[in-house]
């Protein structure tokens, strides 16, 4: 049994209006559906205003008179101001909302021709996002024959079923994807993975988003090419704005970000506006947002959520209404637990989270980034650069082997191309040229990897000195090693406290961090100051 066809429409105030004997005559929209041999009608479910009640009456009795099969029924939809687009939605919306549609056993149509401009774009966006389950319908007279039937054309708003528009929704997607990429013909499936949810989310979301992984795996770059692709999509129209937040410290991170007014600190010689204001209707990357102050974090998450915050030393707030990416390679989870960073800030920033892979873990994009890198080599000097076969074959050898740690991920790689490209002033990196960078890459990685242990054995030397450091037991030089390295890269006693005293803190069981770590350092004669300045003798 063939399914039903159901109508909706609203009432023609104007052109269905008509109640003498010539009214057959004329052409009027809402009764000329009714009058196709071709479209029978099952239901027409007509939407009318309280001033055209009397009219739906009389259309409605004419629909039935020339289509008797056809159940006609009068939904009373009445917005206060028929022009008001909020309204005129809202109204339609609960309208259906309510309706009981049966897709299984009814085929839906939107009469689009009848009704002001302002309920047509709404009855098209109903359908368009499939509230109204249904395809369009438009009706027009026919202007040379003259005819009270007119004609009627059926539009499916399903874009899936027109190849050429599919076809040209896949190539953008393409093209986004490659954007995001550089253009990189990435192989890394994980990767390529992300890059496509993130291509969606960029595309359709508002919220902030974070960007993680180790430094150097491209954070920085990646965030500009979201901010491009939003911008082609006019989805913003401002500046992209980048802050490294890991350089501001004190009152330098408050003003930069949030502005002041002259006067409100030392050196406060003028007004400034901050990066904040300056990413209005733009982007604003904070990158290696785990090294702001607690007293950052509270602004900005006031200006996430607000869009207002205070200028360092203004009584009247400002307003930014930007979109945010962030950066980090720290674990921002067990910043959390260690009181260095807001736990409600996290959970605003955290909504749409990506990891960006080590290149260590993408051994596979290694020979599509080293073209990469030689272009962009040739964009910056105006010099072309190819490796021979065998010096490229050397190169990926040792670029992909267990003795390539890339621990400076993307960064190493683009240093180690510029320094090859450049010492191979005839256009060509021969083997010699690849062997000498492969070590000079292996004593940097070994260096690097030795350094984070011999600072931590020779910082006690440091800063109490040879003889004092010497006369320190076993145990005691370890523990106050750790304490020294927490306290070396934490910008006030009190944040170092808050570190060392996590756990403690979190019982309840401690007091003042910051007076419990300088008595643990007095034991010792070590002075906040001569840790800051690693002075000591």
């Amino acid at each position: 049994m063939p399914n039903k066809q159901v109508i909706f429409g609203f009432l023609g105030t104007t052109l269905d209006t008509g109640r003498a004997p010539d009214r057959w005559e004329r052409w009027r929209p809402t009764v000329s559906l009714a009058q196709h041999d071709d479209l029978a009608i099952d239901r027409f479910e007509l939407l009318y205003p309280r001033i055209g009640a009397s009219l739906a009456k009389q259309v409605s009795a004419d629909v039935v008179q020339v289509s008797p099969q056809t159940d006609v029924r009068l939904h009373l939809v009445d917005p206060r101001d028929p022009w008001d687009f909020e309204e005129v939605y809202t109204a339609l919306l609960d309208f259906t909302s309510a309706y009981p549609f049966d897709q299984e056993r009814e085929d839906y149509y939107v009469h689009i021709t009848t009704g002001t401009h302002v309920a047509q774009i709404c009855l098209f966006l109903l359908t368009e996002t499939r509230r109204f389950p249904a395809k369009l319908i438009q009706t027009s007279p026919k202007v040379k024959l003259k005819s009270p039937v007119g004609e009627y054309r059926i539009i499916d708003l399903d874009l899936s079923k027109y190849n050429s528009i599919a076809a040209r929704f896949q190539r953008e997607f393409t093209d986004n994807i490659a954007g995001l990429k550089s253009g990189i013909a990435t192989r890394n499936l994980s990767f390529n993975r992300l890059i496509e949810e993130l291509e969606h989310v960029a595309a359709h979301s508002v919220d902030p988003l974070l960007l993680t992984g180790p430094t150097g795996a491209g954070k920085s770059h990646l965030a500009r090419r979201i901010y491009e692709l939003k911008k082609t999509r006019r989805q913003i129209e401002g500046a992209f704005i980048e802050v490294n937040c890991a350089t501001l410290r004190g009152d330098a991170a408050m003003s930069t970000l949030f502005g002041h007014r002259k006067g409100a600190f030392t050196g406060a010689a003028a007004d400034r506006p901050g990066l904040m204001r300056a990413a209005h209707k733009g982007m604003l990357f904070l990158d290696e947002i785990g090294e702001l102050g607690l007293d950052e974090q509270a602004m900005l998450l006031r200006a996430l959520e607000e869009k207002r915050f205070l200028p360092m030393g203004s009584d009247a707030e400002a307003t930014s209404d930007f979109q945010l990416i962030a950066g980090t390679n720290r674990d921002l989870l067990r910043c959390v637990a260690e009181g260095r960073f807001r736990d409600d800030l996290l959970a605003r920033i955290n909504l749409w989270s990506f990891r960006l892979p080590a290149l260590k873990d993408r051994r596979e994009d290694l020979e599509p980034n080293l073209e990469y890198e030689l272009v962009q080599f040739a964009k910056r000097t105006g010099r072309t650069v190819r490796f021979s076969t065998e010096a490229r074959e050397r190169f990926l050898k040792f670029a992909t082997s267990a003795a390539a740690t890339w621990t400076g991920n993307f960064r190493d790689l683009a240093a180690s191309v510029t320094r090859m490209a450049t010492l191979s002033p005839a256009g060509r990196i021969a083997e010699d040229v690849v062997e000498a960078e492969s070590q000079r890459l292996r004593t940097a990685w070994t260096t690097r990897a030795g350094d984070g242990a011999e600072a931590a054995e020779d910082l006690c030397a440091r800063i109490l000195g040879e003889r004092r450091s010497g006369e320190l037991d076993r145990f005691d030089r370890v523990q106050l090693s750790d304490v020294l390295t927490v306290c070396r890269r934490s910008r006030s006693i009190s944040e170092a406290g808050r570190e060392l005293f996590a756990q403690s803190r979190q019982k309840k069981s401690s007091g003042n961090d910051a007076d419990r770590l300088r008595k643990y350092l007095a034991r010792f004669g070590v002075a906040w100051a001569e840790i800051e300045t690693g002075a000591g003798g």
